[in-house]
């Protein structure tokens, strides 16, 4: 990975108990000291707007109808947030179907710099 400030190799620090079970990795940058936190995938159905469900990824577009060629998401999550009145969304990156009730996040110009809300340890 690299730093999205300076674009220089994160290194992978040591996650605390709690980091553990809130984040997959945590990374560092040495120059800027900035981290960068991957987050759990149970983590995406909390979120203020819609994710893919499998990669993570924002940048999402809305069917009128299914695609019987792409793969739809299966299980009881995506079956509940249909009944639940939820759209129908296409991630391009993993070829994938699901629907979800929050709004798609606007198209950025810029990424934004992520960092995490817990403290180094």
């Amino acid at each position: 990975m690299k730093c999205g400030r300076c674009g220089r190799k994160l290194r992978r620090v040591h996650r605390s108990f709690l980091e553990r079970l809130r984040y997959l990795a945590i990374y560092e940058c040495r120059d800027c000291e900035i981290e960068e936190c991957l987050p759990r995938p149970y983590q995406y159905h909390f979120d203020t707007e819609a994710r893919c469900p499998k990669c993570g990824a924002t940048r999402l577009r809305r069917l009128k109808r299914r695609d019987k060629i792409e793969k739809m998401q299966s299980g009881l999550v995506n079956l509940w947030k249909r009944v639940r009145g939820g759209k129908l969304l296409y991630c391009r990156f993993c070829r994938l179907q699901f629907y979800d009730r929050r709004p798609v996040a606007p198209k950025e110009v810029e990424p934004a710099e992520q960092e995490c809300d817990a403290p180094s340890s």
